[in-house]
């Protein structure tokens, strides 16, 4: 297992089906750190007011949903087949990845109130470090102090056929255009959002892994903590 020399944040950053939920995944397996995944803290939300018919022709009743922020609790869990999404206790990991809930999430994650509620909850979660957490702001909003950043990105079609992928692996219907569209209309919200917008940290690393595997990938990080002197040295 790699060893560092001190227990540290790890904030990973980027476009969406970049891979960084699988990416963190693997780094936290092998530092044996928490794997956090705000992303799915944000679908968790959209769900919960998708479940609760505050979202109508796509259409957020704001004022209702800030008022029961209150009644939703996200948790982690983990298991020999990987990391679950639990909202207020009923695991949702498949129903958070469906196309109802990508088309609202980045509507849902430009509400103030909710940002505000989901930092908080992920900075406690990270309070104690040892953390790996992948998101959209989380280097430069949830934790600009972390000792090590990553932004990822890659070509948007390619990203589409892994989303494909990903969802038909999980037996969840997907259409590869509907997707590709999806993608295209996320990276322009994201990026263009008033409250905490898609951008690399000034002293982030950038990972394109349009055409790297996932052993590749892990080389790169490996290389990069030893040159930010991060890794203990045998």
């Amino acid at each position: 297992m790699t060893e560092l020399v001190k227990k540290i944040i790890i904030a990973i950053d980027g476009y969406s089906s970049c891979g960084k939920s699988s990416y963190a995944k693997l780094i936290a397996n092998e530092l044996g750190y928490l794997y956090i995944d705000s992303g799915a803290m944000y679908r968790a939300v959209s769900l919960f007011a998708l479940q609760n018919k505050m979202i109508e022709n796509g259409v957020i009743d704001e004022i209702s949903l800030i008022r029961n922020l209150p009644k939703i609790e996200i948790s982690f869990q983990t298991d020999g087949n990987g990391t679950y999404t639990l909202l207020n206790d009923e695991n949702v990991e498949k129903k958070i990845r469906n196309l109802d809930v990508s088309s609202v999430v980045s509507e849902i994650s430009k509400i103030y109130e909710v940002r505000e509620r989901l930092v908080q909850m992920q900075r406690t979660m990270g309070k104690n470090k040892g953390i790996v957490m992948d998101g959209r702001d989380i280097g430069t909003i949830v934790f600009p102090e972390a000792e090590m950043k990553i932004f990822m990105t890659a070509d948007p079609k390619i990203r589409a056929k892994r989303r494909f992928d990903e969802l038909r692996s999980k037996g969840i219907p997907a259409s590869l255009l509907e997707i590709e569209s999806n993608i295209e209309h996320r990276d322009n919200k994201d990026t263009n959002r008033e409250i905490s917008p898609l951008r690399k940290a000034e002293d982030a690393l950038v990972l394109d892994n349009s055409r790297m595997t996932f052993d590749d990938q892990m080389l790169w990080f490996t290389r990069k903590l030893f040159e930010k002197g991060l890794l203990k040295k045998n």
